[in-house]
């Protein structure tokens, strides 16, 4: 009788630890419905870091606080799976969803100082998940604070357990953020530009606290940037959005190296190098679709050089797929695939 569990283990421990399927989470406003996230598949699996990239207001956030369920109207998710380890999300009542938020999955949001709650000190914020998650009394939490403010590399940790959000400087207020994050050990983390609103020592400082903790308690992070220069210090695969939508996806040594999409060409060209001998930066022509009215074809068709380059008419009429061009490789793209097939 005792083979049979064993064996659905060795099953769970072989799949992602979160899988999203067919995702889309719409905007219903009186303009119309805005196609943030229209149609994602996603994977992380068990111990790695994925960077999810692309231009402001690409779907990026939307994803994030879908997987949590988080979206408030006028947002609603429409269809698409949300599986962690294996149970689909959507599935959860509201009480099983905050037993899994701040537990087993937790989220670092943008601009920290604005995150955190101005009338409560660091050591109480912490605290609360301690007492949510493991029932112990606010003495026993704060306490606990403190050793998760020391985790972190906060200097002083017992003083700064006691103090308020606008006393922290914006690098520790980001400290209180991962503390808090990690206070009860996730098996995932989805950081949400965690470096955005921090100048760039302290970008560094943070993310190389992010990557050591993340060996050391071999948890899985969604890191979600803008920063291609961060998904490459910091990620083991990448997955490109644009529009909605998905375009690329890869090993973050294979998407350096061959960029398939013509959106993750451009993006690329876009970085300053150091040492480069370049007169000018590449600069991608157009602008982003309306999400309230989207394109049928391809959604970077009317931006995309290549597509003029091959005399692809193709792109404006369908949506190419999401298809395997070489392992662990995928892009949306006509370029890689048949219009014939």
């Amino acid at each position: 009788m005792s083979a049979e569990p064993d064996a659905i283990e060795a099953v769970d421990d072989d799949a992602p630890l979160l899988e999203i399927r067919g995702l889309r989470t719409h905007f219903f406003t009186r303009d119309g419905t805005v196609h943030a996230v229209d149609g994602v598949d996603l994977e992380v699996h068990r111990g790695e870091v994925l960077g999810l990239v692309g231009e402001s207001g690409c779907g990026k956030s939307v994803t994030s606080m879908s997987i949590l369920r988080l979206i408030s109207e006028p947002g609603r998710i429409v269809d698409g799976e949300i599986r962690f380890k294996g149970e689909n999300l959507a599935d959860k009542s509201s009480k099983e969803l905050r037993q899994i938020r701040g537990d087993q999955i937790s989220m670092i949001f943008q601009q920290p100082n604005a995150s955190l709650n101005p009338v409560f000190t660091a050591g109480v914020q912490i605290s609360e998940v301690f007492e949510i998650h493991e029932g112990l009394s606010r003495k026993l939490g704060v306490e606990r604070a403190v050793e998760a403010l020391r985790r972190v590399g906060i200097p002083d940790a017992q003083q700064r357990a006691g103090a308020y959000p606008h006393e922290l400087s914006g690098g520790m207020a980001q400290r209180v953020m991962i503390a808090m994050a990690l206070a009860s050990g996730p098996e995932l983390l989805i950081a949400d530009e965690p470096t955005t609103a921090l100048d760039v020592t302290i970008q560094a400082q943070i993310l190389e606290l992010m990557s050591e903790l993340q060996r050391e308690l071999g948890m899985s992070i969604l890191l979600i940037t803008h920063d291609l220069g961060v998904v490459a210090e910091t990620a083991d695969r990448v997955a490109v959005m644009y529009a909605g939508q998905i375009v690329e996806q890869a090993t973050t040594l294979d998407l350096f190296a061959d960029p398939k999409h013509p959106y993750t060409v451009g993006l690329l060209g876009s970085i300053p190098v150091a040492g480069a001998r370049r007169e000018r930066l590449d600069v991608i022509p157009g602008q982003v679709p309306n999400l309230i009215d989207p394109p049928v074809g391809c959604r970077f068709a009317s931006r995309c050089q290549a597509r003029i380059d091959n005399d692809l008419e193709v792109c404006w009429e369908r949506t190419p797929d999401l298809i395997e061009v070489a392992p662990g490789h995928t892009v949306r793209c006509w370029l890689h695939q048949d219009p014939m097939a």
